[in-house]
């Protein structure tokens, strides 16, 4: 039963804290429709494509375009989590979190359906092993497992999983590659501008995920930052393998694509994000909050 509010007993908003502001980036940066953005030259340079330049993207749109499906399905139980323990600035944000990977699937059918010939046919066939296994196991358990037991470790497992890994390296990753590709080819250029919101918005996605996982292992510290180090060394291999596989399957890749530059990004990413909870350790949650309010 709930006795009291936070923003008439006394306490409000602390519109300091990083969820707030990411909250208010939100509303500023987050007003954006994927029904807007013209894809009409997008038809165009998408008919001029080889086969097997056809192939190689239609690899990366159907992961991509799944990926956003999957965690805009799987985000509820980590919002639940976080309302159940009563952090409404934390909750505010997250509203607008599962809005934008709802506006991301949009987006991504959009340009399946009215750019390329593939939009009402099955094309889920393209996912490689390493994705399925990230995505449609690993994704739905740990952030499933918080219905039943939200525990600061399953938390941790969740965010890592969801904001770590799955954005934090497999996505930023690709979009990095396909940006470089519709950028230096000139072609896609409504691809381009999704691409460019979708940037913005994970990032500020990424950005509460450091804060939550940093929160957590501050608050319950050993039992936490283990958790943490043990999932993200034991999601490492098989990221570093979605790369490989998605990317690397040609001899010659096309779009002259560099599957070394993509792998070294991805390594990249993770042993930033390693490195950076890694701080949460000796610190408070008023120094996690200073620390990071350069996002």
């Amino acid at each position: 039963m709930r006795t009291t509010y936070q923003t008439t007993n006394g306490k409000g908003l602390d519109r300091n804290c990083l969820p707030m502001r990411l909250w208010h980036k939100a509303k500023k940066f987050g007003i954006w429709n994927p029904s807007d953005i013209d894809f009409s030259q997008d038809v165009i340079d998408f008919k001029t494509l080889t086969e097997v330049e056809t192939e190689f993207l239609l690899l990366a749109i159907s992961q991509f375009q799944a990926g956003e499906e999957a965690v805009t399905l799987d985000l509820l139980p980590l919002i639940m989590a976080i309302a159940k323990e009563g952090r409404l600035e934390e909750e505010l944000f997250l509203t607008s979190f599962l809005w934008e990977e709802a506006k991301h699937v949009d987006g991504f059918n959009r340009w399946i359906s009215e750019v390329t010939p593939f939009g009402g046919k099955e094309i889920e066939s393209n996912h490689v092993p390493s994705y399925q296994f990230i995505l449609n196991e690993v994704l739905p358990q740990t952030l499933g497992a918080l219905v039943s037991d939200p525990s600061p470790v399953n938390q941790v497992k969740a965010s890592t999983t969801y904001n770590m890994i799955v954005e934090g390296v497999l996505a930023e990753t690709g979009y990095y590659g396909l940006y470089k590709i519709v950028d230096s080819h000139k072609i896609f250029p409504g691809l381009k501008t999704f691409i460019g919101k979708l940037k913005q918005d994970e990032s500020r996605h990424i950005a509460y995920g450091i804060y939550l996982i940093s929160r957590l292992v501050s608050e319950n510290g050993d039992e936490v930052w283990d958790a943490f180090q043990e999932h993200m060394n034991m999601l490492l291999v098989p990221s570093m393998k979605l790369v490989e596989e998605t990317y690397g399957k040609h001899d010659v890749i096309p779009f002259g694509v560099d599957l070394n530059d993509l792998m070294n990004y991805a390594m990249g990413q993770f042993q930033k994000r390693l490195k950076r909870i890694e701080k949460a350790r000796n610190q408070s949650l008023a120094e996690i909050n200073a620390d990071l309010e350069e996002v």
